[in-house]
């Protein structure tokens, strides 16, 4: 659920208290010594109120889209929809935007440090990078903006710098889209756009797309299902799956 979202319903919870204290009053209801009349809250509690929704959205939103559409935000873990959460089987924490965005990026990570190159082994610093602040987004317009949004996961950002093509192998580029193909092209490959990004994965669709609501569901059943999803290493060479991996470049 949205940040926006849940500010506007708790703000209409208090409201509607206001409201239905008041009425109960004026038509006597409460009037009986049996049942104690609540007491209405008061306007400076209703201003309170509103004034910490207004000053939590303050704090994290920015009313700025990313590349996709979706709404930047200024901090992770800090009551907002982006958070840190753990990538199963790898060590890795990433931070993405909550629920559906991140059962999909989560799979996308999973079956890269699977079946193309182990991620965080030794030590390795930085093996993945998430959500980043808008005030280091360069330009809204280019698909890593979508990191801001928590829309985005970059594999080894120090490692597959913007503007260049070839570092993975032939091999490693049919697994890549085949997990694109996972995805049903919610998320696409950086890779492939004009100017390449090789560690860049981004959600493609918009707030509120039915498909990603569907590829998530679908993702989460595999998660819960022994002998599916990520870990299970199918054979990406076998031309259905190629097939359907081509419909995504």
């Amino acid at each position: 659920m949205s940040l926006t979202g849940i500010s506007r319903r708790h703000a209409l919870t208090v409201a509607a208290g206001v409201t239905a204290a008041a009425s109960l009053a004026s038509t006597g209801l409460l009037a009986t010594s049996a049942v104690a009349a609540p007491q209405p809250l008061r306007d400076d509690r209703l201003k309170e109120a509103l004034r910490r929704v207004e000053a939590r959205r303050r704090r994290l939103l920015t009313s700025r889209p990313s590349a996709n559409g979706w709404e930047m935000q200024k901090a992770a873990d800090d009551g907002g929809d982006i958070g840190t959460r753990h990538v199963a089987g790898t060590g890795l924490n990433v931070s993405v935007r909550m629920e559906d965005p991140e059962t999909v990026l989560v799979h996308v990570i999973r079956r890269f440090h699977y079946e193309v190159d182990a991620l965080g082994l030794h030590g390795e610093p930085n093996p993945v990078e998430g959500w980043v602040a808008p005030s280091v987004v360069r330009d809204s317009r280019l698909p890593e903006s979508n990191q801001a949004s928590g829309t985005a996961v970059v594999i080894r950002p120090a490692f597959y710098p913007p503007g260049v093509r070839g570092e993975f192998t032939t091999a490693q580029q049919l697994i890549i889209r085949d997990i694109v193909a996972d995805t049903e092209g919610v998320v696409r490959w950086g890779g492939d756009d004009r100017r390449p990004y090789e560690g860049l994965f981004y959600l493609t669709v918009r707030p509120g797309d039915a498909r990603l609501a569907r590829v998530a569901a679908k993702i989460r059943t595999w998660n819960e299902t022994p002998g599916s999803g990520a870990g299970l290493v199918p054979d990406v060479t076998e031309p259905s799956r190629r097939r359907k991996a081509a419909r995504y470049r």
